[in-house]
């Protein structure tokens, strides 16, 4: 089964980094210069060095996330501590074409699940269809009050 880049759980800084690059390669055609460049920083080995390291400055975590279109180092954050990260609903309607993706992230993660009590699928694997799943159920139970009354998305990808 191939899994969307955007639902990789990360399970480390550095392959959250990773993810990162992989993900502005792949959807954005942008190399670690151009990165570096959107960053504003005057070497682009000093993300190679990062990279090696899984040490990335705080301070850089989301002029890095924002050059490469991804947010895995948050997800990554926010995951270890225990806690579900969503995006901020603004009340729009869901398309079937969403409902269909949830649907498909249902039954992606119960399957995990049920092969994994029964014949001892990937736990990284399975907790991470889990934590997907979640966080787009939290997406729908936030964004449906506010449905009624719509918010603006200012949310503007970067160019």
């Amino acid at each position: 089964m191939t899994r969307r880049l955007n639902q990789i759980q990360p399970t480390s800084l550095r392959e959250a980094m990773k993810l990162c690059l992989d993900y502005a390669r792949d959807k954005h055609n942008r190399s670690v210069e151009r990165i570096s460049d959107l960053m504003g920083l005057s070497s682009h080995w000093q993300i190679y060095k990062w990279l090696e390291s899984g040490r990335l400055p705080s301070i850089l975590i989301r002029p890095f996330e924002l050059a490469c279109g991804a947010d895995f180092i948050t997800r990554y954050l926010v995951h270890s501590s225990g806690k579900l990260a969503i995006d901020i609903p603004v009340g729009k309607t869901a398309s079937i074409k969403d409902l269909n993706h949830l649907q498909a992230d249902f039954s992606d993660a119960f399957g995990l699940l049920v092969r994994f009590y029964d014949q001892g699928e990937s736990s990284e694997e399975t907790v991470s269809a889990l934590l997907t799943l979640m966080e787009h159920l939290g997406w729908h139970r936030v964004n449906i009050p506010k449905h009624e009354f719509p918010e603006l998305d200012f949310r503007q990808p970067m160019k």
